[in-house]
């Protein structure tokens, strides 16, 4: 609780800070991709993505804890002439699958790390529900960045665009915080907003530490979730 309070301490001292880079997607605004200019070797430090690597977190949300798998594949896929590298999420709840997940990403010669799609499965009931999946180039849907280069405070920049299905975004709010979670204790992490205009009332903060990547996301609006980094193989 104490480090909720911090966290949104920390949103309104910032709220008047923001900022964009024209280096980073923005909005809804197209960007063309040069596949020249991407790799799948993704060695930004705040999330290193290599085939092997297996992230494992424990997830509460809403009163409710699961288990999340995180696995980058040797497996690539190309997206709009940009080859990407596969990785695999899964959410599991007393080992009933309730997401299954395959995300797209690839890394500019920049050292952006960059989201060009999912394509997922939620299960509910026996209903399996493929909203929210979405692929770079295919009707009109855009790439975004998710974790840039160089993350500066008040930083902010799309991480994906399918309009009315997936509208994600992000602000830097520092690269100086402290976090402690089951794997380990880590300072210097990269702290940012995460929220989308198709959920206004929802708001998140994730946490990212040098050479591992994801380590806590925290719903702070629209619910009560916490999200811990358990273990990562590398």
């Amino acid at each position: 609780m104490r480090w909720s309070i911090a966290v949104l301490a920390a949103v309104l001292a910032l709220s008047a800070c923001g900022g964009k880079s024209s280096s980073l997607p923005d909005g809804t605004k197209s960007v063309k991709l040069d596949p020249s200019k991407f790799t799948t070797e993704i060695d930004n430090p705040y999330w290193p993505i290599k085939p092997g690597n297996h992230w494992v977190y424990s997830e509460v949300e809403d009163g409710e804890p699961q288990r999340v798998d995180v696995t980058a594949l040797e497996k690539t896929k190309t997206l709009g002439g940009v080859t990407a590298r596969v990785v695999h999420d899964r959410v599991t709840r007393k080992g009933q699958v309730l997401e299954d997940t395959y995300d797209w990403y690839a890394q500019d010669s920049d050292g952006n790390v960059w989201y060009l799609g999912e394509n997922t499965k939620e299960f509910d009931n026996g209903k399996v529900s493929t909203e929210g999946s979405w692929a770079y180039g295919v009707d009109g849907a855009q790439a975004g960045v998710v974790v840039p280069a160089d993350p500066k405070q008040g930083l902010e920049y799309r991480e994906e665009y399918y309009a009315g299905h997936a509208e994600d975004a992000a602000e830097v709010l520092n690269t100086t915080s402290q976090v402690q979670v089951p794997y380990g204790r880590f300072k210097d992490a990269v702290l940012t907003r995460n929220f989308s205009s198709l959920e206004p009332t929802v708001e998140e903060m994730k946490l990212y530490a040098k050479n591992v990547g994801p380590v806590m996301e925290l719903l702070v609006s629209g619910g009560a979730g916490r999200t811990e980094l358990l273990s990562f193989d590398r």
